[in-house]
């Protein structure tokens, strides 16, 4: 019988090739697990910094579109029970500008996406950190860490829920309103604890002599921030990219992410490449309606019939209950106005030509010939959200505020809201209610 050969075992085979400081078993909790050169506390401190001016801006245009919607109007208008004192800042929200709404929810958006692989950088730079065994070794430890879990905990679900919301898919439980506004609480209190206590070393990093050209800090000059919690890889492979590189890097992908969104909020060619935007690029065909809805008259089952010659528009108050026909609205006096549609996605139309009856109007004839009210709008639509909606006072009384009964020179499309609909400046798109049944002022 021939003699039987003895084939090493796969883990001699390996361990030979080893060097014997890899030999032994490590794990994530090990800095040497961790070998790429590019960390280091100078490429942290750079892409922390552009976050902490980014995701400032995200926040405080969070906010204004929250105010934008009167949430403590009414209940309609507010999809977040138990607010409490988190609606503190609430004031009632403008006219003026007429493009307020489109530029802070535009900025809103748009940055939230250009910063996404800025964020995705950040907390690969810092994954080390994350493993570090003990999990707390102070109080002033145990503090740092549970900010960075309400940070990058909030961070992904805002950035994640966010995102979703722009391409209209609700994959999440319950209302985006809601969990985006609780979200951005949970992440504010993890970002300001964090900053707070990151903020001067990020700074002392930065002043102590920029981003190094290599791929590894000097041993000769420490940097503050890697001792003792080092984030620059102990035993880092061989340098295939400069952290300036990295930086390049992202930095080409955000604006990547910057041309292929921004456009939503423009005309002409830059809204033909917002391919990442389903309202980007999406027009109603050629003529006066050419421009962009969210809902179709089909999608919320608006017939015809509905529209049609038996449709009266209902106006309540002190004077009582009063109808008007479509022709009785046209026949009163009509006025223009030159306004946008900017809804919370980020997308937004240029100017329209609307034209119809001001709600200021419709209000004396209701019984307020001297200040008029708030209103509450109802539609024909009977399902979905803000299918009702409230407006403030001051929304009623500006002179561009209208019931309009047409658009661009047209009558407006089924789409677009026939046979009226509110356009009020600087409102949020879906406070601008399509297919208006009923008008009722001063019961709010």
């Amino acid at each position: 019988m021939p003699e039987r050969r003895r084939i090493p075992t796969l883990p001699a085979r390996l361990t030979d090739r080893l060097p014997a400081r890899l030999t032994a078993l490590r794990t994530p909790a090990d800095p040497g697990f961790w070998r790429s050169p590019v960390r280091g506390a100078r490429f942290t401190a750079v892409l922390g910094m552009v976050l902490l001016a980014g995701l400032t801006l995200v926040f405080v245009t969070g906010l204004l579109s929250y105010a934008a919607y009167n949430p403590d109007l009414d209940p309609v208008n507010d999809k977040t029970p138990g607010k409490g004192w988190l609606g503190f800042y609430l004031f009632a929200w403008p006219t003026g500008p007429h493009w307020l709404y489109r530029l802070t929810q535009g900025l809103h958006v748009t940055v939230g996406i250009v910063l996404v692989p800025v964020l995705l950088a950040k907390l690969w730079s810092v994954v080390p950190r994350l493993f570090a065994l003990p999990p707390a070794r102070s109080v002033g430890h145990a503090l740092e860490r549970l900010s960075v879990l309400l940070l990058v905990g909030g961070a992904l679900f805002q950035f994640i829920t966010g995102l979703l919301n722009i391409q209209l898919d609700y994959l999440f439980p319950g209302s985006f309103y809601t969990l985006h506004f609780y979200g951005a609480w949970v992440f504010l209190a993890g970002f300001v604890t964090h900053v707070a206590l990151k903020l001067p070393q990020a700074v002392r990093v930065l002043r102590s002599g920029g981003i190094p050209r290599g791929g590894s800090v000097s041993p000769a000059a420490p940097d503050p921030l890697t001792a003792p919690d080092t984030l620059a890889a102990p035993d880092p492979l061989p340098a295939t990219l400069s952290r300036r590189g990295a930086l390049v890097m992202v930095g080409a992908g955000s604006l990547l992410l910057l041309i292929t969104s921004a456009g939503r909020s423009f005309d002409g060619p830059l809204r033909r490449i917002a391919l990442l935007t389903p309202r980007g690029g999406t027009e109603q065909g050629p003529g006066p309606s050419a421009f962009q809805v969210n809902k179709t008259a089909a999608a919320v089952r608006i017939t015809p019939a509905d529209t049609g010659e038996r449709w009266r528009l209902t106006v309540r108050g002190p004077a009582g209950e009063l109808r008007f026909s479509r022709a009785e609205l046209l026949a009163m006096e009509q006025h223009t106005a030159a306004l946008p549609i900017a809804c919370v996605e980020g997308w937004s139309t240029s100017d329209q030509l609307w034209r119809g009856v001001r709600l200021s109007d419709l209000a004396a004839l209701a019984g307020y010939p001297d200040g008029p009210p708030d209103v509450f709008v109802e539609s024909l639509q009977r399902s979905g959200s803000f299918r009702k909606a409230a407006l403030r006072d001051n929304q009623v009384r500006d002179g561009r505020s209208l019931l309009a009964l047409e658009v661009n020179g047209a009558p407006l499309s089924p789409d677009h809201g026939y046979p009226a609909r509110i356009i009020v400046p600087a409102a949020p798109g879906v406070l601008n209610t399509k297919w208006v049944e009923t008008l009722t002022f001063g019961e709010l």
